[in-house]
């Protein structure tokens, strides 16, 4: 049975392209483009999983992701979306709430185990 997924990334393309792939497996996918939208698309959506490109324009993914992991409904997956990989960018991500770090572009089969 397949998840609602949330994807936010500034870059349209690959958020669509992500939601393509997660469509094509089954999962409901819904894409938001900057920070606030996806805040507002995770309170109306309600997804089980969230990928959150940390250089979301106007709120960065790990200010998202820290609301996210407020009190009250929680998506049970948060994984964050980087073109960096540094260690410190690793470590401050996954001190926000990250429960996975993955470097783009994202590798389709990498993105499918996550999802278990």
């Amino acid at each position: 049975m397949g998840r609602r997924i949330l994807i936010a990334d500034g870059n349209v393309d690959a958020a669509e392209s992500l939601a393509l792939l997660l469509r094509l497996h089954g999962h409901e996918a819904l894409t938001a483009h900057t920070g606030p939208a996806a805040l507002t698309a995770a309170a109306a959506f309600r997804p089980e999983a969230v990928f959150l490109a940390l250089g979301l324009p106007v709120i960065d993914g790990r200010e998202v992701c820290r609301r996210l992991r407020e009190p009250g409904p929680q998506p049970g997956l948060l994984v964050a979306l980087t073109g960096s990989g540094t260690e410190a960018d690793r470590q401050a991500s996954m001190a926000a709430g990250f429960d996975h770090y993955v470097l783009k572009p994202a590798r389709p089969d990498e993105i499918l185990t996550l999802l278990g």
